[in-house]
């Protein structure tokens, strides 16, 4: 294995990142990788230690500059999704390369993309596909993203509505014997829709875009008997559907549609977990062609880094649960 030594000069964005102080400083974690030193020497940083992993922290550096050009800063948490980006299996293949591409910008000029090579997957089979099912924990953005998808398919005129649904478990379903009228009985389960749709085209283009109908956001129980044609639909927190509401969802879709269904299995609230849909429903249109599954996991956690480290206890917990029984 070739041994190189190699000094990289710094910008003062790129220094304070990586140099600066803190657990997840980048040179903190540089000097994490196996068989290379690290030492910092004013803005300059000099690398020693075999000849690939000196490249993967130039590449690192080189896509850590870019991304700060453009954003102007980034949190620690992202530098470190960035840098694991770097380090794995997926890492780019030309230097120059960016991990993965802009999908649209939020109302507030944030640049919106994938973070995690199991998000850009999602993006993709999105993309080529008409139906798409993400299943994973909290925090993978499976609902961000398809939100993200949605506007960006309406800003191109690839679709002329999008629409948003959701099962309203905790109210029956029915939603009858809640006081107010319908908006005031769902939008409490509706909030993390709204929010999504307002973080990228604001409060007032949102309420413009509902009284017109461009958006729509309506329970599960509501959708029976219609179909939509050239529409983006999302269906949220399908674990709580059982699989008549799933077919029922399934066969709205008319010309020019598209539908993404997004859940986790960890969290079904049906009377009977076992009735959920989400468990058996790889198994009845895996096949299908056109129809894309997609598993997110912890490493695509996009939350707070204190979110993994509970998601993976959690799943460890319940490993132990099943070995002893």
């Amino acid at each position: 294995m070739s041994q190189t030594q190699e000094k990289i000069d710094l910008s003062e964005e790129a220094s304070r990142h990586i140099l600066g102080a803190g657990a997840d400083s980048g040179l903190l974690m540089i000097r994490g990788i196996a068989d290379l030193s690290a030492r910092a020497r004013g803005n300059c940083l000099i690398l020693e230690g075999p000849a690939e992993k000196v490249l993967l922290v130039k590449r690192f550096i080189g896509v850590l500059e870019r991304r700060i050009e453009k954003s102007g800063s980034l949190e620690q948490n992202e530098m470190r999704r960035l840098f694991d980006h770097c380090a794995g299996e997926e890492m780019p293949a030309v230097a120059s390369s960016e991990p993965f591409a802009d999908l649209i910008s939020s109302f507030n000029g944030r640049l919106v993309r994938a973070m995690t090579a199991g998000q850009q997957q999602y993006v993709d089979a999105i993309e080529k596909n008409t139906v798409i099912i993400a299943r994973g924990p909290a925090g993978t953005g499976k609902t961000f993203l398809a939100t993200a998808m949605a506007i960006k398919a309406l800003k191109e005129k690839r679709v002329s509505r999008v629409i948003l649904s959701r099962p309203v478990v905790e109210a029956g379903e029915s939603l009858g014997y809640l006081p107010g009228d319908l908006k005031e009985k769902v939008d409490p389960h509706f909030r993390p829709l709204y929010d999504c749709l307002q973080e990228f085209i604001g409060m007032g283009k949102f309420e413009q875009y509902i009284r017109q109908g461009v958006i729509e956001i309506t329970p599960l129980a509501y959708m029976r008997g219609r179909t939509f044609n050239e529409a983006f639909v999302v269906l949220d927190e399908a674990q709580n559907t059982t699989m008549p509401q799933m077919r029922m969802i399934l066969t709205r879709l008319g010309y020019g549609a598209k539908l993404v269904i997004t859940g986790d299995h960890t969290q079904i609230d049906l009377p009977r977990p076992s009735d959920s849909s989400l468990l058996t429903l790889a198994d009845i249109i895996g096949s299908v062609e056109s129809v894309s599954f997609i598993d997110l996991c912890g490493k695509d956690v996009i939350r707070h880094e204190v979110v993994r480290r509970i998601i993976s206890a959690f799943d460890a917990y319940q490993m132990r649960e099943k070995e002893t029984k």
